[in-house]
């Protein structure tokens, strides 16, 4: 399955525990197209592990951390006035909000492979 927002950085530990961290920050927009592709990746784990969420070390087949996070800035502008020598600061209004989305989903080692396999990762 191809995915456009989420790009996932991969790890594994010595007992092939896979970790999968996907972090995206878009305007409000994209933000469903962000949150569909969450839903695909967690229908498929639902669907093909239903032995999850839960703690791998207890048993699950794989477990999730969601996390989500709204930000506003204002770009200011800085300029150089070569009488004096120094910046001037000229604040800039409300920018549009950000959104950062991330996904970190850990499985066992039979999860990791068919993750890796179902999500084309490399």
């Amino acid at each position: 399955m191809r995915l456009d927002y989420l790009d996932f950085d991969c790890s594994e530990d010595s007992e092939g525990v896979g970790t999968f961290d996907a972090l995206a920050s878009t305007t409000a927009t994209q933000l469903p197209a962000v949150h569909a592709e969450i839903e695909t990746v967690l229908a498929w784990a639902h669907g093909q592990f239903p032995e999850g969420p839960g703690a791998v070390a207890d048993g699950a087949d794989w477990d999730i951390d969601l996390q989500s996070l709204r930000e506003y800035s204002a770009a200011d502008t800085l300029t150089y006035d070569p009488a004096t020598g120094r910046l001037r600061l000229t604040p800039g209004g409300d920018g549009e909000p950000r959104h950062t989305t991330s996904l970190s989903i850990s499985g066992s080692a039979a999860f990791s492979a068919a993750f890796r396999d179902a999500f084309e990762l490399d």
